[in-house]
């Protein structure tokens, strides 16, 4: 099949029989924007279509583009990702982007479930007390990132201290040991949501080593940044990128 081909099944099997509004307006703008996400994109790479739904989804919460959010809520679905995993990559992007927009993008999921008949809340995910959220937070972490956690702490000023315990109790402990979505899907979507941000390159060389050390290769970080590019442009894509190649062999 051409690029224009595989564009049509690939937009089918996400979004049914729907036709885009745009070609009612701007044609050429939508046959441009089709066949280089469907045509192209969506096949550069051995990711399976659930997987880049869910980079999706946290890349369009990232830009707060709620329209388009809306509507690959809906191919997520379709796709037969479950409304757990939908809304666990959602809650993922909390400690990254803060509150508010994670709660705009929560909304926007809320409305396609009732559109949809999908009962809410859903079944809970929770995996932490009060009481061991810090210890279980801590221990992903040193999984995630090794030795370097524990240098991190001792070099953290005293009238900072709070920060790494929130990073671990909060960032790790709340959200990383949720049900729903595995590790390495966790850690894949966080290097996806810091990348589309923009201006955060140490922390998106810390999540490519964090990557790998959960198993996952540096060919899936590029599948799964490549399928950031539509959605998050060039230059925030190329800076991912090098961090990539800077930090990760071809062997």
């Amino acid at each position: 099949m051409n690029r224009i081909e595989k564009s049509q099944e690939k937009y089918k099997q996400l979004f049914g029989n729907t036709v885009p509004g745009a070609y009612a307006t701007d044609p050429e703008f939508q046959d441009i924007l089709s066949r280089f996400i469907f045509g192209e994109v969506f096949y550069q790479g051995s990711l399976n279509n659930k997987m880049r739904e869910l980079i999706t989804l946290v890349v369009l919460t990232v830009n707060q583009t709620l329209p388009q959010l809306n509507a690959h809520v809906h191919a997520a679905l379709n796709v037969g990702l479950t409304p757990v995993e939908i809304k666990e990559a959602i809650y993922q992007c909390a400690p990254y982007l803060g509150f508010p927009k994670t709660l705009n993008a929560i909304q926007e999921i809320n409305e396609v479930f009732k559109a949809r008949n999908i009962a809410l809340p859903l079944e809970s995910q929770k995996q932490v007390e009060e009481e061991d959220r810090f210890d279980k937070g801590l221990a992903v972490q040193i999984e995630i990132f090794g030795d370097v956690i524990q240098k991190m702490w001792e070099g953290t000023q005293s009238n900072q201290q709070h920060i790494q315990d929130y990073l671990s109790s909060f960032c790790f402990g709340d959200f990383y040991t949720r049900g729903g979505l595995d590790l390495k899907t966790r850690e894949l979507l966080t290097l996806c949501i810091i990348s589309a941000l923009g201006g955060a390159e140490g922390q998106v060389k810390a999540h490519v080593h964090g990557s790998t050390n959960v198993g996952l290769n540096k060919e899936t970080l590029i599948a799964a940044i490549t399928h950031c590019l539509p959605y998050m442009g060039f230059p925030r894509t190329l800076n991912a990128l090098a961090s990539i190649n800077e930090l990760l062999s071809d062997n």
